[in-house]
């Protein structure tokens, strides 16, 4: 029997909260959104199937996101989500520097500081471009372009898989600068590292190679992006030959004295090419476009579950301690990295203000003065 005589609407649903066009951009500092289309392993376009791109577009600041950047971030996450002709969204940034440095310091610095209501209300939209993240309805690629510090390597490990240029690196930067890494580190590090590796990494300010991180599964791939006459080389500042020195792993550290001096006159004379970096995107993308679209959600949902878990326990808490941050902590040691070129240094003198702490004092202005760095004589 026929249902023909039910009554259907057929007109296809719009299940965007909003278009968003209004927080993109192409002028820096700005998020680009664009679709790609899909093509294959030949290099074909299919018809009708995309590739979401969301692009932190800032490079002369190391594509640190400014308040409006993170708007645009949601809102390409949230219109990729709900996009039937995507099948995945590449996260990436601008330039072969940085995919991201984490929030704009000058923002923190001049803005944020000491107004601790209104960084309260940032942290409610960082905590949003966070959750467009993990609740985006496609897997999300980290294109690894360059640094993925700070803020910015918090976001990159809320994505679902990360394929990293081998000149990037990797890290926390926020107990030199006067934060914590509570936007997403703390809780998703534990996850990807050893306890042990996740508080190094969590708090002592070290940057690790991708070729480091690979090797300790925070990544899945390091690739070349350094082409010297014409052929492309591994990335010459990181010990990639060798594994096991007087016995310790050697393999992923930063070479050191001469023989880093002597690998970035080699990076000088070569060119940036993410010709192989954008193919292996392009591979990923075209396997999960070949598997059923709602079995790959549910797989992704349910290892997401495991980030969120923690993720959503803190990040309301988090939100209270960061704004409150602001009035002290924050305020040295954003201005102090923010005017840095002004001053020559870009931390506080941290033994003067442990001392300052010790002997009881209070951090009236005459504290801040003393330990924060000085203007360059003219």
């Amino acid at each position: 029997m026929s249902l023909d005589w039910l009554p259907r609407d057929n007109e296809i649903k719009d299940h965007r909260l909003f278009k968003g066009e209004e927080y993109w951009g192409t002028e820096a500092p700005c998020t680009v959104y664009e679709k790609k289309p899909l093509v294959d392993p030949q290099g074909n376009v299919v018809p009708g199937l995309y590739t979401a791109w969301i692009r932190l577009n800032n490079p002369a600041q190391y594509n640190s996101y400014t308040t409006e950047m993170v708007k645009g971030v949601i809102a390409g996450f949230w219109n990729a989500s709900t996009a039937r002709d995507v099948v995945a969204v590449v996260f990436t940034g601008t330039g072969n520097a940085a995919f991201c440095s984490g929030g704009n310091t000058v923002e923190y610095s001049e803005y944020y500081s000491r107004r601790p209501k209104e960084y309260q209300d940032y942290m409610d939209l960082f905590n949003g471009m966070v959750d467009s993240i993990l609740n985006c309805k496609k897997p999300v690629i980290c294109r690894v372009n360059g640094m993925r510090v700070a803020g910015g390597q918090e976001i990159g490990m809320a994505a679902d898989l990360a394929v990293s240029a081998d000149t990037a690196i990797y890290g926390q930067a926020g107990p030199r600068h006067g934060s914590a890494a509570v936007g997403g580190a703390t809780d998703f590090l534990p996850s990807f590292l050893s306890i042990e590796d996740a508080m190094w990494s969590g708090f002592m300010c070290e940057m690790w190679s991708a070729y480091k991180m690979r090797a300790k599964n925070l990544i899945t791939k390091a690739i070349p992006v350094l082409k010297k006459d014409g052929e492309f080389i591994r990335n010459p500042l990181v010990i990639t030959d060798t594994y096991v020195k007087d016995g310790e792993i050697v393999y992923g550290e930063m070479k050191t004295g001469a023989e880093a001096k002597a690998a970035r006159e080699i990076m000088a004379s070569c060119e940036y090419d993410f010709s192989q970096l954008d193919a292996e995107v392009n591979r990923i993308v075209w396997q999960i476009a070949n598997l059923f679209e709602g079995n790959v959600q549910m797989s992704v949902d349910s290892m997401r579950m495991k980030k969120r878990y923690f993720w959503d326990q803190a990040k309301v808490l988090m939100r209270q301690w960061l704004g409150q941050n602001m009035m002290l902590d924050a305020f040295l040691g954003f201005y102090a990295f923010s005017t840095r070129k002004l001053t020559g240094k870009d931390t506080i003198d941290f033994l003067k203000y442990r001392q300052a702490v010790a002997e009881g004092r209070r951090m009236e202005l005459d504290v801040l003065e003393e330990v924060m760095p000085k203007p360059l004589q003219k």
